[in-house]
C-alpha cells in the first residue's frame, strides 16, 4: 500500500484531489452552506483551512463534478451547473498605502475584465467589481459566485497606524459594499478572514451578510475533528504511536492535549488545527509546527501597545457581542487574540450568554507565551535563562538556584514598554511566564478563606507558594503566608509545600531578597 500523501501547505482543492493527497471530506457542510443562503462570512485563525474551503467552493460553482467523485456532495448535488466565479485572494500582498491597496485591487480584477470585458467609465476598483459581476451574469445567463479570501489583510497590516487603518477601512467599505447593490446578479458570496466584522465598520453597507463563524452547525467546516482524525488516519496514528514509543490510546491522549481543543461555538465540537496535526503525521514527530510558521505581526503590534494583564488571560469571559468589534483594542485585546487562534472557547454559560476562553492546547499556550516573553525580558530562553535550566531547578527542588537565576533574569526586564505605576504587576507577569514555560501549573491571586496568594506553582512533585512585596521585606511576605495559613488549602495534597517570600525594589528594579521555608 502506497504511503499516504499529506497536503501540507497545499490550498488548492484541485491540486489535492488530482495529486492524490489525503482529504477530509467537508463537502456535506459545503452543500448545506450553498443551499441555505446567499451571503456569508467566516472567521478562522491562520493555517486553519480557510483558503482550501474557498478553493473547494470555487470548484463546486465551476461545476467540476469530476473532482468530487466519491465525496459526500456528489450524491447531494444533482445539477452541477457551471456558474461564473470571481475569486479574490487578498493575502500575499504588501499594503503600504491606500493607493497601493487600490492598485492591487485593480490588478486582481483585470484578469476578470479579460474574460467579461471592461468599461472606460469604471475607473475605481469598486466600479470595476460591480461592472464585472453584472457583465458576467448577463453574458453567461447565470448568477455569479464571489469568493473573497483574507478580506481583512490590508487592515491587519496597518495595526499600529490608526490613520492608515482607517483609510483602508473606508476604501474596503466602498469595495465590499458593491456586493449589496450587485445582489440581483449574485448566486453566492463568501468572505473569509481572521477578524470578525463590526456593523459600523468595513461591512456596514453589506448588512445582509450572515456570520457563520460561531454557529454550531458550521463550527467544524474548517479543521479536523477527532473522529475524522481516527477514521481517516488510523494507520498513520498507529505508526506515530510506534515511533513515539506509546500505546495507541496514549498517543491519542497526547495528541488531544497538545494539538486538539479548538472550539468555535457553544456546542463545543473540538477540532485540531490541520496544519499541526498533518505535519505530525507526516514527520512522525510531535513538534510545535503551528507556532513555527510565525506569529502574525499585527498581533505582535497590538500586544506591544497593550497593558492587559496576561496572567488573567485564561478563564476570561466575553459576551458574543465582544467578538464583533473589528477595531484592535489595546485595552481589551482578547477578541483579537481569540480570532488569531491563541485562545478558544472553553465553556458557555447560557444563563448569562457568556463564553469562557482559554488556550486551546499545549502547543498554542507554549507558543504564545514564548512569543510574548521577549517583550518583558530580552534574553529569556537562552544560556542560563533557558527553559530547561529553570525546569531542572524546580524538578530538583533547588529553590535558591531557581530564585538566583530568576533574579538575574528580572535584571534584564524591559521597563520602557510598561506603565511605571504597575511594576509589581509586571514582576508577577515574569513569574507567570517563567513558570508556565517550564511546564508548571501557575495561578495568580489564588483565593483562600483568609486572603489571596500572589502565586501558586504546581509541578509533578512539588507545590510552591509565593508572596511578593514591593519595597518591603521578604520576612513580611513570608509572615503573611504563615499568618493567613495559605498552605492549609493544600494539606490533603501528598506533594511537599514550599513557602517563598520575595521582595522587589521599585528603585533598583530588582528582585532583592527572598526567604524559603
Amino acid at each position: 500500500m502506497a504511503a499516504k500523501k499529506f497536503p501540507i501547505g497545499i490550498q488548492s482543492f484541485e491540486d489535492i484531489v488530482e495529486g492524490g493527497y489525503a482529504y477530509i471530506d467537508k463537502t456535506a457542510l459545503v452543500y448545506n452552506l450553498v443551499t441555505e443562503g446567499k451571503v456569508f462570512f467566516l472567521s478562522r485563525p491562520r493555517r486553519f483551512g480557510k483558503s482550501l474551503l474557498v478553493s473547494t467552493l470555487e470548484a463546486y460553482f465551476q461545476g467540476r463534478r469530476e473532482l468530487f467523485r466519491g465525496l459526500a456532495i456528489e450524491k447531494l448535488e444533482q445539477d452541477w451547473i457551471c456558474y461564473p466565479v470571481i475569486h479574490l485572494d487578498m493575502s500575499g500582498q504588501a499594503y503600504d498605502n491606500p493607493e497601493a491597496l487600490e492598485q492591487i485591487l485593480l490588478d486582481k480584477l483585470s484578469q476578470f475584465e479579460q474574460i467579461y470585458g471592461a468599461s472606460p467609465t469604471e475607473v475605481t476598483a469598486a466600479l470595476k467589481l460591480g461592472g464585472i459581476i453584472r457583465r458576467a451574469c448577463e453574458q453567461t445567463g447565470r448568477k455569479v459566485a464571489v469568493l473573497i479570501d483574507e478580506y481583512d489583510k490590508p487592515v491587519l497590516e496597518a495595526i499600529g497606524n490608526e490613520e492608515l487603518a482607517d483609510q483602508y477601512r473606508r476604501r474596503l467599505k466602498g469595495f465590499y459594499g458593491v456586493l449589496k447593490s450587485a445582489d440581483p446578479y449574485l448566486k453566492f458570496v463568501l468572505l473569509t478572514g481572521v477578524t470578525k466584522f463590526s456593523q459600523v465598520s468595513v461591512f456596514s453597507d453589506l448588512n445582509q451578510l450572515r456570520d457563520i463563524s460561531m454557529l454550531p452547525k458550521y463550527d467544524t467546516i474548517c479543521g479536523i475533528t477527532e473522529q475524522e482524525l481516527e477514521t481517516g488516519f488510523h494507520e498513520d496514528l498507529s505508526a506515530l504511536a510506534e515511533a513515539e514509543q506509546r500505546t495507541y490510546p496514549e498517543m491519542i491522549e497526547y495528541l488531544r492535549r497538545k494539538y486538539d481543543g479548538y472550539h468555535f461555538s457553544e456546542a463545543m465540537h473540538g477540532v485540531y488545527n490541520p496544519f499541526s496535526i498533518l505535519n505530525v503525521l507526516n514527520d512522525k514527530l510531535c513538534r510545535d509546527y503551528w507556532f513555527q510558521t510565525g506569529t502574525p505581526t499585527y498581533l505582535m503590534e497590538l500586544l506591544k501597545r497593550s497593558s492587559y494583564d496576561i496572567t488573567n488571560i485564561e478563564g476570561v469571559r466575553l459576551s458574543p457581542g465582544s467578538f464583533a468589534d473589528y477595531r484592535a483594542n489595546t485595552e481589551m485585546p482578547i477578541p483579537m487574540i481569540y480570532q488569531s487562534g491563541y485562545l478558544t472557547i472553553k465553556g458557555y454559560d447560557r444563563d448569562f450568554n457568556e463564553y469562557t476562553l482559554g488556550y486551546p492546547n499545549g502547543e498554542v499556550k507554549n507558543g504564545f507565551l514564548s512569543f510574548i516573553a521577549p517583550a518583558y525580558v530580552d534574553n529569556y530562553g537562552s544560556g542560563d535563562f533557558s527553559t530547561s535550566n529553570f525546569a531542572r531547578d524546580l524538578r530538583d527542588g533547588h529553590v535558591d538556584a531557581f530564585m538566583t537565576r530568576l533574579q538575574s533574569l528580572i535584571a534584564s526586564m524591559n521597563y520602557e514598554l510598561f506603565d511605571k505605576n504597575l511594576k509589581e504587576k509586571y514582576f508577577q507577569t515574569i513569574f507567570y511566564l517563567v513558570f508556565s514555560l517550564v511546564g508548571a501549573v501557575v495561578r495568580s491571586e489564588v483565593h483562600t478563606s483568609s486572603g489571596s496568594i500572589d502565586a501558586v506553582v504546581e509541578t509533578r512533585t512539588n507545590i510552591y507558594l509565593f508572596e511578593f512585596k514591593m519595597d518591603r521585606t521578604p520576612e513580611e511576605a513570608l509572615r503573611q503566608i504563615e499568618d493567613k495559613r495559605y498552605a492549609d488549602r493544600y494539606q490533603s495534597d501528598s506533594r511537599p509545600v514550599t513557602r517563598i517570600g520575595a521582595s522587589f525594589s521599585s528603585i533598583s528594579h530588582r528582585l532583592e531578597k527572598w526567604i524559603v521555608s
